[in-house]
């Protein structure tokens, strides 16, 4: 099936059918979608491509759009603040295993250098998709393990530039061999050197238009008001920067991540992300896809022990150098452990890596067969790793131990009066809760996965413990079973539905108060049968709102008053309006009554305090 709707068809289908089933499996959807490209491929049902290498157009395309949007997300100031654990944690890993995977290559696998440096350069590469997307769904970003993680994928991103500009300096003196097309080649029969030098002038070339053109023309655009020209200009820009990068023989994907960074600082940012954001999750199940229908299984049945021992031999290399990362950085066995697991697969920059390396002569078809596949295997891999890892190691090894010592060191005993009431996240939302609840004497034992933040607060007094609070053995631990209240506060709020659901079905007696993002989440909770639902914006924004009153001149009673009767009405008129949150014209409809109910009931009061103030 050659057509491309047809093949659409077959990649939307393909996903539909595994990711659902991977994700209600606990596999998380990176799985599915890579199991999804497997069953599709050529080596399977052979419903797209022949071999393989058609499909990686595909993959390509996930790949140019995703590190478009990686580096429209690297914000300069941010990344100033962290350069110091950026170049520390990774520094250590991509030198570590660049020198480390040499050394295997040149004298136990007796490679000569360049090769044995390019394929380190490929190898040292991890997947931030598939690490973003994991960190995303466990809501690990923020935490001190997410942080480390994305720490190390940074500095990765950045060292593909001078990776790709030094790989032209090992093939010696010799000619360029052909890159792709010859005639759309710029760099055809000329010296390797001038491959690099070429290099570095795109890059500086893009740098140059992206500050002094694209800069003012956003702004330009910005005045028109038309904003599907947002998203049109940004895909200008990736595909002109793409074929840039073509014409010098560079994958499109080092292209469009350098016009991300270039539009970091773009004032019109945001509108870009929110644009693209619809089309960005669609794009890496595509690259899942992809990655997975070009697994070439007839090289894996021909030479089983070379794959398997090239796979394992890379993740063993990596996880040793994380592994003593870890341990300079005193992390714990669990934070240790889940950061070898994100980080020990190879990356789709090896594609390009690899690709390049190719096209100079450096890797012969042989060593590119392999690697492709071995890359391929280790992105699949570390999903069903993460999940082994999720369902018995921290099971009985990590959370669960953890969770265990300190209680018992601290001689908590859950089943008390301590226990009676239990929060889950101690962001903002749980945090506030929890001191006003200590600020009363009574406490309460607090849930989090972010072992940094627990280690601070439990130096403040608070009863905080760490772990995933998804995880049945340790609600069990700090006494869920006996509790009387449990405030579900996690982000993201993907994650936190997760929760009430687990909680309501092993705990049916537990009274759950829930932190809902915003309306619409609130409405899924209120039409699952949950009473107290609490949006976490909603009581700081009636609050600012009486602020504004109490500035054009109402009293502090009347300021509060009508505060409090917005919050009464709202909150009534919130649980009839989400019986029509699904239909947009009956809810538009009963937002407008209900507003107009809350418009009257303010209205009220406001006469009865002019009439009571008459009398007077």
């Amino acid at each position: 099936m050659n057509d491309f709707l047809g093949q659409a068809f077959v990649f939307l289908f393909s996903a539909v059918i595994c990711v659902p089933i991977s994700k209600k499996l606990g596999m998380g959807s990176v799985l599915g979608y890579l199991i999804a490209g497997v069953l599709i491929g050529p080596y399977v049902f052979e419903f797209v491509g022949k071999d393989g290498t058609d499909i990686m157009h595909a993959t390509e395309f996930g790949v140019v759009m995703m590190l478009f949007l990686v580096g429209l997300e690297l914000d300069p100031k941010e990344f100033w603040k962290m350069k110091n654990k950026i170049i520390n944690l990774g520094g250590m890993q991509v030198l570590g295993t660049i020198l480390i995977t040499t050394l295997v290559g040149v004298f136990a696998l007796k490679m000569n250098f360049s090769l044995a440096v390019s394929i380190a350069f490929a190898i040292t590469m991890s997947s931030t998709a598939i690490i973003m997307q994991t960190l995303n769904e466990k809501g690990l970003t923020k935490t001190n393990i997410g942080k480390s993680t994305f720490s190390v994928l940074l500095f990765q991103d950045i060292m593909v530039i001078p990776i790709l500009a030094i790989i032209p300096l090992l093939v010696g003196d010799s000619l360029i061999q052909s890159i792709g097309d010859d005639s759309k080649s710029l760099l055809v029969g000329g010296p390797a050197f001038m491959k690099t030098l070429v290099i570095v002038g795109a890059i500086t070339f893009i740098y140059i238009i992206g500050r002094y053109i694209i800069t003012p023309y956003f702004k330009y655009v910005g005045q028109l008001q038309v904003r599907e020209i947002y998203t049109a200009s940004a895909l200008l820009l990736v595909i002109g920067v793409s074929i840039l990068m073509l014409k010098v023989g560079i994958s499109p994907a080092l292209g469009a991540f350098i016009a991300g960074v270039v539009l970091a600082n773009n004032e019109y940012k945001h509108q870009l992300e929110s644009d693209i954001e619809p089309f960005k999750s669609l794009l890496l199940g595509i690259f899942f896809i992809a990655v997975g229908s070009t697994i070439n299984f007839k090289l894996i049945a021909e030479k089983p022990l070379m794959i398997l021992g090239l796979t394992f031999g890379i993740m063993l290399i990596k996880s040793v150098v994380l592994w003593i990362i870890g341990i300079k950085h005193k992390f714990d066995f669990d934070q240790k452990w889940l950061f070898i697991l994100l980080l020990s697969q190879i990356g789709e920059f090896a594609f390009v890596i690899l690709s390049l390396t190719r096209n100079l002569g450096i890797l012969n078809k042989e060593w590119y067969d392999l690697m492709l596949a071995t890359t391929a295997i280790t992105m699949v891999i570390t999903p069903l790793l993460l999940v082994l890892n999720e369902k018995l190691i921290l099971k009985y090894f990590g959370v669960k131990t953890k969770v265990k010592t300190i209680i018992q060191n601290d001689k908590i005993n859950p089943n008390s009066a301590d226990g009676e009431i239990i929060i889950a996240g101690f962001g903002d939302f749980g945090n506030t809760i929890s001191r006003v609840l200590k600020s009363t004497g009574i406490k309460s034992i607090v849930l989090d996965n972010d072992s940094e933040r627990v280690e601070k607060m439990r130096k403040q007094g608070f009863n905080v413990f760490y772990g995933d609070a998804t995880n049945i053995n340790l609600l069990k631990s700090a006494g869920a079973e006996h509790a009387k209240y449990f405030v579900a506060a996690l982000d993201p709020p993907e994650i936190n539905q997760k929760l009430v659901h687990i909680v309501r079905k092993n705990f049916p007696n537990l009274e759950i108060i829930v932190r809902a993002k915003n309306r619409s989440y609130a409405y899924n909770y209120l039409k699952e049968g949950l009473n107290e639902v609490y949006r976490e914006n909603f009581f700081s924004s009636v609050y600012v709102g009486r602020q504004i009153l109490l500035k054009y001149g109402f009293s502090y009673e009347e300021a509060s008053k009508i505060g409090e009767i917005f919050i009464k009405s709202d909150r009534k008129s919130l649980r009839k309006i989400a019986k029509h949150a699904e239909n947009s014209d009956q809810y538009f409809e009963a937002s407008k009554q209900e507003f107009e109910k809350q418009m009257k009931m303010v209205a009220k009061e406001m006469n009865n305090r002019n009439h009571g103030e008459n009398d007077s």
